[in-house]
């Protein structure tokens, strides 16, 4: 089961924010924000941090959720977290099917301006149907 997403813009700002079931812990529009920060600086750092060329932080996995991260070629990170049950390889799947809509419903309306809080209608409808899908399958 999908619990929450992420959009950070590649400056570290949270542009969007959506629990996507009633399983997410609650937390308040602070917390949002600092948790969108953080796994940015996070992530940056683990990127000059290896010794080699790296993506930064991709996946975090704990006894109590899971947490995948994209990042596209404009920097923009989105990170899902999840219950265990859902495997790394959905999981991964389920955020290219968030940045397909993303690219279909945010990138191409010509009223969002980009680094911009996300704030459209279809996103959130077509989200809203995969997201739908995916916490409607048995675990």
């Amino acid at each position: 089961m999908l619990l929450a997403l992420y959009v950070i813009n590649k400056a570290g700002g949270l542009i969007y924010h959506q629990d996507l079931s009633a399983e997410a812990p609650r937390l308040n529009s602070n917390d949002h924000l600092r948790l969108g920060s953080t796994f940015h600086s996070i992530h940056a750092i683990a990127g000059l941090a290896a010794p080699l060329q790296s993506k930064g932080i991709v996946a975090v996995d704990t006894d109590a959720f899971r947490l995948r991260c994209f990042q596209a070629l404009t920097g923009t990170k989105f990170f899902v977290t999840a219950l265990p049950a859902i495997s790394s390889a959905e999981l991964e799947a389920v955020l290219r099917q968030i940045y397909e809509i993303y690219a279909d419903y945010v990138l191409k309306n010509p009223f969002y301006e980009l680094e911009m809080p996300i704030r459209c209608s279809l996103f959130n409808a077509n989200l809203k149907l995969l997201v739908d899908r995916v916490n409607a399958r048995p675990m």
